[in-house]
């Protein structure tokens, strides 16, 4: 399972991305999870279920209908942006594409928990603390498409225990 994670209000670039991510994870057997409304997250789905994926949103409120139409199992959480957690502890590896705050969130989140995370368009992270916590190790910035998802699948199996 891979999360998706990116801005409510997504770019056109970010969406067409997303979109294509979400395609390409399908196509590879992988599940998208992400937070289920709008944007990135709509884009993601919709490649997905393009390619005949499954798509799983978690949501911040507790309306089923908020979610995208492209969301396949939505889980309604009443927890706002913490859902951040439900979501980067659930995927196996993060893939963030442009974003802000919440995306950032996600992305500590994710390598607080030792999750890989590719960044697609998204945040930099270049600070020497995160050196030294390792975490930059777990931390890769990607150009194109393909290559997001050849560094996001590197290593991960389907019987992975995270």
């Amino acid at each position: 399972m891979v999360a998706v994670c990116g801005p409510n209000e997504a770019t056109p670039e970010e969406a067409e991305l997303a979109e294509a991510v979400g395609e390409a994870l399908a196509r590879r057997g992988c599940a998208v999870i992400c937070g289920g409304r709008d944007g990135v997250m709509a884009a993601a789905c919709r490649g997905a279920k393009r390619a005949g994926g499954v798509t799983i949103g978690v949501l911040p409120g507790y309306d089923r209908r908020a979610a995208n139409p492209w969301v396949d199992y939505a889980i309604c959480t009443g927890m706002g942006e913490a859902r951040n957690a439900i979501i980067v502890a659930s995927a196996d590896v993060v893939i963030a594409v442009g974003g802000g705050l919440g995306t950032l969130s996600e992305i500590a989140l994710a390598l607080k928990l030792g999750k890989r995370v590719v960044s697609l368009g998204s945040w930099a992270l270049e600070d020497q603390r995160l050196a030294r916590q390792e975490a930059q190790q777990l931390y890769r910035q990607a150009v194109t498409v393909d290559q997001a998802i050849e560094l996001a699948l590197a290593g991960v199996s389907r019987a992975s225990p995270t």
